[in-house]
Order: structure tokens, then C-alpha cells, then sequence
């Protein structure tokens, strides 16, 4: 595909089954992320999204099929190992996931402080007002969570993440809760940190504006597997009863 920035893949995943009981999430689906992409992942509310992200860190063991991370077997690794894996995938919550506790200072220095020790206090804190930089909230640095507003707080949580400076970007629903002003700040952002950090991403929506403003691939989980894998138009150029409703509610008036 043309709009594939790299054919490097950093996320490889082949035959992958996971249920619950009975119900069958994730049924021998099959998926790939390229170095330096955006890949969209659409579905409904309860189809597997995050049960995905959470099968990719290790959190939870593939029924079937495999799941490679950078080169690795995620499930045939030693604790140890996806451990030091984890340190490559940053997950953006879709609760930002802050330390209410904590001032945002801190909130940036503890994931650098308990993973990097050998740090330097200036080290530390130049790291953490270059992600404040890049996510445009310098001044908040002193302010607690509370204080901030609901996009403020997910600028804050995307540079949480960035702290570490990983290969590969998990965003979960990252627009949920947000006004469309303040949803468009967060698109513009997911594409600026791919920009600047150069990362490969996957982002789970199931808001097509979003899809649309950060995708460089979609693709729509239905049935449990990845169908319609493409560009946002080439993925909705479609009369399948299964993916025009997606579409038709996002834009048609």
C-alpha cells in the first residue's frame, strides 16, 4: 500500500483467538503495524479493541495465534523481558491515568525516575519540560490534575508517556469526553508526536473525525477479526451494511 510509510513491522499479529467464557472476542485475526504509521483501529463498544492493546503488553495471553512487539513473542518472553519491552510501547489512557496526588512535574518525573536512576536532576528535568513543550502546557508544570481541564489532562498524559521516548504509541479512545474544539487539538497533537518522535501508532476510536485527522491506515474490527483494511476513504468507499452505519452516523446529518 502506497500510503505505508515503512515496510518494517514493529507490531506483527497472526491467528491471534481470545473469549471470554463464551463470547468470542478475537476470532484468528491477523494485523500488522509499519514503523512510522498511524493505524486506526474502528469498532463498537465492546468488540475487542481494548482487549487488543492489553493482549499486545502482555496483560492478558492470547487464546491462539501470536502476537510479536518489535521482534519479540510478547507471550514467550520472560517477565524480565516485557518488562524492558514495555518500556518501548507507551500507552496513553483513556482516562490519562494521573497521579491525582502528584503536581504534573511529578507526574512526568516518576515513570523517567523508577525506570532511568542514573539520571541527573537536570537530566530529569529537561526531559520534562521538553514533553511539556511538545504537548504545549509548559505552564502547567506546577499545577495539580485537578486544576486542568479534560483536554489539558490528556496532553498531560501523552506526555507521560513520551517521557520515555517509545518506538510505538497506544492511544485509547483518545478523544472520548472531549469537545470537538478541544478534540481537534488532540488529533493535531497525535500527529505532531508522530512527527517529532516518529513513532508507529496504534489508535482505538470509534470517532471518525479522529480517524480521519490522524490515520495514515484504517482498519474495522467486526466479528472479531480486521476487515477493510486501508485508507479512511478506501475503507468507507463500501456498501457493507457492516461499515456504512460507522460513517452515516459520524457525517451524515
Amino acid at each position: 500500500m502506497e500510503n505505508i510509510k515503512s515496510k518494517e513491522k514493529v507490531i506483527e499479529i497472526r491467528g491471534l483467538s481470545k473469549s471470554f467464557g463464551k463470547l468470542d472476542v478475537l476470532k484468528e485475526a491477523n494485523l500488522d503495524l509499519y514503523r512510522g504509521e498511524n493505524l486506526v483501529v474502528l469498532g463498537k463498544s465492546g468488540t475487542g479493541k481494548s482487549v487488543l492493546i492489553k493482549i499486545i503488553v502482555g496483560l492478558l495471553k492470547p487464546d491462539q495465534g501470536s502476537v510479536r512487539v518489535l521482534g519479540n513473542i510478547v507471550d514467550q518472553i520472560t517477565y524480565k523481558e516485557l518488562l524492558a519491552l514495555r518500556l518501548k510501547v507507551g500507552f496513553s489512557f483513556q482516562n490519562s491515568a494521573l497521579y491525582d496526588s502528584m503536581t504534573v512535574r511529578q507526574n512526568l518525573e516518576f515513570p523517567l525516575v523508577r525506570n532511568q536512576r542514573r539520571l541527573t536532576k537536570g537530566e530529569v528535568n529537561r526531559a520534562v519540560e521538553e514533553v511539556l513543550d511538545a504537548v504545549g502546557l509548559m505552564q502547567t508544570i506546577d499545577q495539580m490534575p485537578s486544576e486542568l481541564s479534560g483536554g489539558q489532562r490528556k496532553r498531560i498524559g501523552i506526555a507521560r508517556t513520551l517521557i520515555l521516548q517509545p518506538e510505538i504509541m497506544l492511544y485509547d479512545e483518545p478523544t472520548a469526553g472531549l469537545d470537538p474544539i478541544t478534540s481537534e487539538d488532540i488529533n493535531d497533537l497525535i500527529k505532531e508526536v508522530q512527527e517529532k518522535y516518529h513513532t508507529s501508532s496504534i489508535v482505538i476510536t470509534h470517532d471518525l473525525t479522529c480517524a480521519k485527522a490522524v490515520s495514515d491506515r484504517v482498519t474495522i474490527l467486526l466479528d472479531g477479526k480486521f476487515e477493510r483494511q486501508g485508507t479512511f476513504n478506501e475503507v468507507f468507499d463500501t456498501t457493507d451494511t457492516r461499515v456504512r452505519p460507522f460513517y452515516d452516523y459520524n457525517f451524515i446529518q
